[in-house]
């Protein structure tokens, strides 16, 4: 994937997640891995999820960071626009035409059960982002089926941080979580 015709790809995929992740950066996020990683392999799904990380631990909205990382990884400075506004383009027509028409509609049982139906999908899919980072994360499956047995299917290094996060995102509540996502990327750089 080169040039101008790569770049417009690209624009066509970020448009797409753009369009259709209803519900937040990790929905964006699983459609991401689905079209980037599965089915066209632009990325590897190690690469994936640690982009994915970062974004997470970066200021912003997590889709939009992380769809301007991979744009900026994969075509440099300009990719990174491209993806960005593949990424917001969908969102901001979408405003645009809800804030024009939703109060002539907004009550009307139709639109209702819409957004009913939206609000489970929307968590299933939360919830399956969250399994696959967890899984990269946590798990080394690649040892386990090398026949590393139950003991080698655990990271127990992260297993271990992330449970020591746990303990002080929940005991002590005065230690704000952004100083724990710091330590976590320190222990990813130092540690992993």
């Amino acid at each position: 994937m080169s040039g101008f015709f790569g770049l417009l790809h690209l624009f066509g995929i970020f448009f797409y997640v753009g369009l259709f992740a209803v519900g937040g950066g990790l929905v964006a996020a699983s459609f991401m891995q689905q079209v980037l990683v599965e089915k066209y392999a632009f990325i590897s799904m190690e690469k994936f999820y640690s982009m994915l990380a970062i974004s997470e631990s970066t200021p912003g909205p997590i889709g939009i960071n992380l769809a301007t990382y991979i744009g900026t990884e994969l075509f440099g400075p300009g990719g990174g626009i491209v993806t960005t506004v593949g990424e917001i383009l969908p969102a901001i027509v979408i405003i645009l035409l809800i804030s024009r028409f939703l109060s002539g509609f907004q009550n009307r049982p139709l639109v209702q059960h819409a957004f009913d139906g939206l609000r489970p999908a929307t968590g299933g899919m939360v919830l399956v982002a969250m399994v696959n980072v967890f899984r990269i994360a946590l798990l080394d499956i690649g040892s386990f089926s090398a026949g590393g047995g139950i003991a080698g299917l655990l990271r127990w290094k992260s297993v271990a941080f992330y449970l020591v996060a746990v303990v002080v995102l929940f005991r002590f509540k005065k230690i704000h979580p952004v100083f724990v996502v710091l330590a976590g990327a320190a222990f990813g750089v130092l540690c992993l």
